[in-house]
């Protein structure tokens, strides 16, 4: 497992007018985006039943982990099973791709099958819901436009409407949402080994300071 590096800020909306224009110039759009740029991420997140990686990311726990399945602009044909790993203040992501079906017998409670699966990443997914009662949380949805930068494997994101609700309707995109407190829009850039200056000059924020926003503690508001 490679660790990267990242960080986060909040930003305002001429903020990502003026970094998407910097960007344009001198990294390329994700090839996964839409012909405007950007992408819509629907991700369902795991918890026990003590909130631990809540509580964790609340407490500032220096090494933690949570579980979350995502799919982008309502398409079920690519689900992606992910476990999310932060230590110091640097991360790592474990992935894992899943079908319709098997993400629909995971939502109804129909796990036993996971333990055989042959999917490595959802066997460890299965361990933990048996043993620890690792359950469905919470929806978390949003837009993001993504960039990337070859040297140094730079990946910048932006991302806002931030959307929550409960996990029942994680299948139903039409489903209610609501909007997290105070609307934040978020910045965040990810590397390996070093950040390029030009990278480093293209998101430039002066006098902001980086944050620990975590879009599944903000979701968790409402329940």
């Amino acid at each position: 497992m490679e660790y990267r590096h990242e960080i986060k800020h909040y930003i305002t909306e001429a903020d990502a007018v003026a970094i998407r224009q910097n960007l344009t110039a001198v990294a390329s759009v994700d090839s996964h985006a839409g012909k405007n740029g950007c992408y819509c991420i629907r991700s369902l997140y795991f918890d026990d039943l003590s909130d631990t990686a809540l509580w964790e990311k609340l407490d500032g726990v220096n090494e933690r982990r949570k579980f979350r399945i995502r799919y982008y602009n309502d398409d079920l044909s690519y689900i992606m099973l992910e476990c999310k790993m932060k230590r110091d203040n640097v991360g790592c992501k474990l992935q894992q791709r899943l079908t319709e079906d098997e993400l629909r017998r995971i939502m109804a409670g129909d796990i036993n099958w996971m333990a055989t699966s042959g999917k490595p990443l959802l066997t460890v997914l299965y361990v933990e819901m048996k043993s620890r009662g690792l359950r469905p949380k919470c929806v978390v949805e949003y837009m993001r436009a993504p960039f990337v930068y070859a040297p140094g494997n730079v990946r910048v994101t932006i991302d806002w409407n931030i959307r929550t609700g409960p996990p029942a309707q994680f299948l139903d995109p039409r489903g209610l949402t609501l909007p997290v407190e105070d609307n934040p829009m978020i910045l965040e850039v990810k590397w390996d080994d070093y950040l390029p200056g030009i990278i480093r000059k293209a998101t430039a924020l002066k006098g902001r300071r980086s944050t620990a926003f975590s879009k599944y503690a903000a979701c968790r508001i409402y329940g």
